[in-house]
């Protein structure tokens, strides 16, 4: 671990490894989000649909859930160095496919596949942990998150300018193209320049692949129940998609996925048992154990915080427009300072995490939180416009604070288990953009804010049962040599 200063303005080190990490990030989230500010232009192209338009949309974070799981499963075995760089790689192809579409079914296979690319974030949280102390993990696990986030915010802005640039009705296609080149370039950039540990540090990989490990008969039961949200939301994803909702696919279709995801379910937990039946014959020695009620907890916030962030970022340029009656271009503009929030909000949150405890920090920011999407829910047109947008700007540092504080708490869990601790409580935050975007389908705006407050009050009190991490974890490397790694 290196011991040299923390200082944001370095390119050496442990600094270079965040820095390029950030970047990584960063270029994830612009492919991820690069159609959602040229939607317009590419339905006047291919002649789409509002409904085909809203699909696209759901698609694009359909695959992100598993996807997460399973990159997480694939950091911790294989290392962040190849799983980043290979991601990058691999998602330029479908963003390639997606530039050159030329029907509502290849544009929608391409989104699908997409999806994938929203699980880069989960590989820098286990490559920061590797490179950064404990009590400076969480302002750099926030810089990481909070950077690389913005990507989505810097497509918007950027990229119809870019598809101006080139004119005609193909300009959004360059734009979406140049999206996938700096992916494809960058993750060369990224696998010949960093390593996954510091000189002389031991990488730690899970004993067992095919599951999450716990270390006792009740966190097995734990581990069981927050799959099957998971799962839930996968299947309310296909019912959007079903002739209830908007007839992308046939009734049979429908039926085919529920049963698949039943399936998927039932093998999932037959290879969660196998990785975990040494726990039902004894039990796991006290220095190896960890509490898997930390994870759920954390999976929870991070439900309330980036779920909202994303179906927030979703409907708010709507929302200011009709509001406040503004062009589509100035409430987009108006909107986005909730995005721009990202750039201190999350770096915050875990640099206050740092200074203050993962607790008591987590414990104000939820409240936060809460009180912060009460007080949206009371905006309407009365409002004045600038104290609208002070409000919103409040919320969303209480939102983007609380995710730094989430992952500044993940990766002193588990050494070993961080990428799939990160891909769980990463995946949960996908969970809750579905939900609430669906919640936001059937009810008022004002009562689309209300559950995410009662859902921040929830995380509150699940808050209550979380244990400040302390000590030292222990790791055992394959010579049975045992590692202890400061977590405060």
């Amino acid at each position: 671990m290196s011991s040299e200063k923390f200082n944001v303005f370095s390119f050496s080190g442990k600094m270079k490894i965040m820095h390029l990490s950030w970047m990584a990030f960063f270029v994830t989230f612009v492919v991820w989000f690069n159609a959602a500010p040229l939607m317009s232009v590419i339905a006047d192209s291919l002649g789409l649909t509002k409904a085909q338009i809203k699909t696209l949309l759901i698609l694009n974070v359909a695959l992100t859930i598993p996807a997460r799981i399973i990159i997480g499963m694939v950091t911790d075995k294989y290392g962040p160095r190849l799983t980043y760089s290979a991601l990058l790689a691999i998602c330029s192809i479908p963003c390639f496919m997606f530039a050159v579409a030329d029907s509502f079914e290849q544009l929608a296979i391409a989104r699908f596949m997409l999806g994938f690319i929203g699980a880069g974030f989960v590989i820098g949280i286990r490559m920061v942990s590797e490179w950064f102390p404990a009590k400076e993990l969480g302002t750099a696990e926030g810089i990481y998150g909070g950077w690389g986030n913005f990507g989505s915010a810097a497509a918007a802005f950027t990229l119809p300018a870019v598809a101006l640039a080139f004119g005609g009705d193909d300009g959004w296609r360059y734009a979406i193209g140049i999206t996938g080149l700096m992916s494809l370039s960058f993750a060369f950039i990224y696998y010949f320049n960093v390593t996954d540990t510091p000189k002389g540090s031991t990488y730690f990989k899970p004993k067992k692949a095919g599951g999450l490990e716990v270390t006792s008969k009740k966190d097995f039961v734990l581990l069981i129940i927050m799959k099957i949200p998971m799962y839930a939301t996968l299947a309310l994803l296909g019912w959007k998609l079903s002739p209830a909702g908007v007839s992308m696919l046939s009734n049979e279709m429908t039926t085919a996925i529920y049963v698949g995801l039943v399936v998927v379910f039932a093998f999932d937990f037959f290879q969660t048992y196998q990785v975990n039946k040494h726990i039902f014959e004894k039990e796991v020695p006290e220095f190896e154990r960890y509490e898997f009620k930390q994870v759920a907890v954390l999976n929870v916030l991070y439900f309330t915080t980036f779920g909202s962030e994303l179906a927030v970022v979703s409907m708010l340029p709507l929302f200011f427009a009709e509001t406040f009656e503004l062009g589509m271009a100035q409430a987009g503009m108006v909107a986005s300072s909730y995005a721009f929030m990202n750039l201190m909000s999350r770096p915050g949150g875990g640099w206050l995490s740092d200074r203050f405890g993962r607790k008591s920090t987590l414990l104000i920011l939820t409240a936060g939180l809460a009180l912060g999407y009460f007080s949206v829910a009371q905006i309407d047109g009365s409002w004045a416009l600038p104290l609208a947008v002070i409000v919103v700007m409040a919320c969303s540092f209480f939102v983007q604070g609380g995710e730094g504080a989430v992952f500044a708490a993940v990766p002193l869990i588990k050494r070993r288990l961080t990428g799939q601790i990160a891909g769980m409580t990463g995946a949960y935050g996908n969970v809750g953009a579905v939900f609430f975007l669906t919640v936001y389908s059937m009810v008022s705006t004002q009562t689309f804010f209300y559950v995410i407050g009662a859902s921040a009050v929830f995380g509150f009190v699940t808050l209550l049962f979380m244990n400040e991490p302390s000590g030292h974890i222990a790791e055992v490397n394959e010579d049975g040599e045992v590692t202890l790694i400061s977590v405060s």
